[in-house]
């Protein structure tokens, strides 16, 4: 079967309750995820809209549904001072931990939520996402170098553009069999469409 591709941006408060559930979804459907981080800026570029953090009115909604949403699943959330912070080195250091060792990529992701939203981690400071990454058996320094590679600078600006070609606008973002779901409160209707073959 095909993967279930998980679309976000590190900065993205749904995608972090996202991330927290979808490793157990696909385990249901019998899916494995394929996690992809990518920069909302590109679509947003395209749309013309801002995040919810900078749009009036939607935003004091969003921050109020997103501690809502941490008291009812009993998860740590914090928004760190300054945010959205504009995440490519964590976006990078992603691409370029899954050339490394792919199995690590996931984990990596789902440590960087969790730290970004308990305001443990800048994932705009290249510094700091580097020294992150040494808990998963890399040196700051080859994690820095890794980052600043052409090549995964080239592979995470592709794969944003690619996301946008495909229709992509916001985060979280999920395709099964290449239909679209979009946002975090469509994660059950997915398991749904799956488990029946759609409709």
């Amino acid at each position: 079967m095909t993967p279930i591709e998980f679309w976000f941006d590190f900065s993205s408060a749904y995608a972090f309750f996202a991330a927290q559930e979808i490793e157990a979804l696909g385990a249901r459907v019998g899916r494995v995820i394929l996690w992809r981080p990518f920069m909302l800026g590109t679509a947003f570029k395209l749309t013309g809209a801002r995040g919810l953090s900078s749009t009036p009115l939607k935003s004091d909604y969003a921050a109020h549904d997103w501690d809502r949403l941490a008291r009812l699943k009993s998860h740590r959330f914090a928004r760190p001072e300054g945010h959205p912070k504009i995440a490519l080195p964590a976006t990078r250091a992603f691409y370029w931990i899954e050339g490394q060792a792919s199995v690590l990529a996931p984990r990596f992701a789902k440590a960087v939520f969790d730290a970004y939203y308990d305001c443990r981690l800048d994932t705009s400071d290249e510094a700091a996402v580097a020294e992150f990454a040494a808990g998963f058996g890399f040196s700051p320094e080859a994690a820095l170098e890794g980052m600043r590679a052409p090549a995964i600078k080239e592979r995470a600006k592709d794969l944003s553009e690619q996301a946008v070609g495909r229709g992509v606008f916001g985060s979280p973002w999920f395709f099964v069999d290449g239909e679209p779901f979009w946002g975090h409160d469509r994660m059950a209707m997915m398991e749904d469409w799956i488990a029946c073959g759609g409709w």
